[in-house]
């Protein structure tokens, strides 16, 4: 009788669908392990009893940045369940490798320490551009110095020690579209970096049109319900080896349970990028109808985000939501709504703000899961705070507006 313990089959990745690869990309190997659930490894340290071979071990990490075999050494270098969550963003992503990190600020950091140990200071890139990212690379903290264009000036403005062009699409906040396909070919042989926070690889995936680095605030829609933080980079091996060096000599790791929670928020991230997408695109129409608002911003590529301009006081419209909260972030499972000019970019100079577009009257909106009709409800009332003369738009009446895209 043949008592052989039957083995899982081996697992194969061809051309697996988006929301497949969500589901099971990292987990590959847990029912080979007899897992369904990924387990968590909280250990700081490894023990080891042949230093020799340690030694050997690190000194390989200190030259090639790859990541070591066998077991852990220490959890600067590497955690296994922060590896489940890089192996799958990767996959989603489609790039050969990911590098996590503590946020999307010390994601982008690395990028730019790793392109100015190679003497390649100077970055070009493009507004508008989430404010704390606008301010790194302006304010010289790392030694690194910013040359700001539209995407017709990127060729021009390229040095010899050019090390990144940058760009955010669709941009925060005015949720601004730029042609990554035509970008990337005015950057020539100087890597491409697409923030692709807001679009996700369920609505984009940058490297399939010539981005050779792919930026997420992971805190934001890989997450997806406003409890952990973390920043992941997206890249092929060479670089991501880099910055794996970096990241253990900065220290900006990613703590294995926020590794954990993220892995379980790509399940559903096309799932939630979807439903939610849905919701913001009805709510993009209705304000666009509505004589209060000015002027309404959603991309062709479509997403979750809304950006729109009011008539009047837009503090007001912050202080009168009650079902929508009033917070900064996005990509949860709730609505938020802010307003750029006070939080998000309030440290960008207030010509630079004005000039990407970012006015004192626009309000921007993450859209949740809630139900659009209780959205559109709070949303309505809200805007009727605002002092503006204009007449609240009734539940059956119509108006013009501007839907402005891109």
């Amino acid at each position: 009788m043949d008592t052989e313990t039957p083995t899982a089959p081996p697992v194969t990745h061809r051309s697996r669908a988006l929301a497949t690869e969500a589901v099971h990309a990292g987990r590959d190997d847990l029912a080979a392990l007899g897992l369904h659930t990924p387990p968590i490894d909280l250990s700081t340290t490894y023990p080891s009893y042949d230093s020799r071979a340690e030694a050997e071990r690190i000194d390989t990490f200190a030259a090639t940045g790859a990541r070591l075999e066998g077991p852990p050494v220490y959890a600067r270098l590497d955690n296994p369940t922060t590896a489940r969550f890089e192996t799958a963003l990767a996959r989603l992503e489609g790039t050969e490798s990911a590098v996590a990190f503590a946020s999307g600020m010390a994601a982008l950091t690395a990028v730019l320490l790793a392109r100015a140990s190679m003497g390649l200071r100077h970055v070009v890139a493009v507004r508008p551009l989430y404010g704390c990212s606008d301010h790194l690379l302006g304010a010289g903290l790392l030694g690194t110095e910013v040359t700001w264009t539209d995407p017709a000036g990127i060729a021009e403005a390229i040095r010899p020690e050019t090390g990144l062009v940058m760009v955010e699409t669709p941009a925060n906040p005015t949720l601004a579209e730029v042609d990554i396909r035509a970008i990337a070919h005015s950057c020539g042989s100087v890597p491409l970096l697409v923030d692709n926070t807001f679009a996700t690889p369920v609505l984009q995936r940058p490297v399939e049109d010539g981005a050779r680095i792919v930026l997420h605030s992971a805190t934001k829609y890989l997450g997806g319900h406003g409890d952990v933080m973390g920043g992941v980079v997206a890249c092929d091996e060479e670089f991501a080896s880099v910055l794996r060096k970096v990241r253990f000599a900065t220290g900006g790791v990613l703590h294995p349970m926020a590794g954990f929670l993220l892995l379980r928020g790509l399940s559903t991230l096309p799932v939630r990028v979807r439903a939610a997408s849905a919701s913001a695109a009805e709510l993009s129409r209705r304000l666009t109808a509505d004589p209060r608002v000015a002027r309404v911003h959603y991309p062709e590529l479509g997403g979750a985000m809304v950006s729109f301009e009011v008539h009047g006081d837009p503090h007001r419209v912050i202080s009168a939501v009650r079902l929508i909260t009033p917070a900064v972030s996005l990509g949860s499972v709730d609505t938020l709504i802010q307003h750029p000019a006070s939080i998000s970019h309030r440290i960008v100079d207030e010509g630079d703000r004005h000039a990407s577009g970012v006015g004192d009257r626009l309000l921007r909106m993450s859209v949740g899961l809630e139900d659009v009709e209780d959205l559109w409800a709070d949303l309505h009332r809200a805007l009727g705070a605002q002092d503006t003369g204009h007449p609240a738009a009734g539940a059956g009446e119509s108006a013009a507006g501007l839907l402005v895209r891109g």
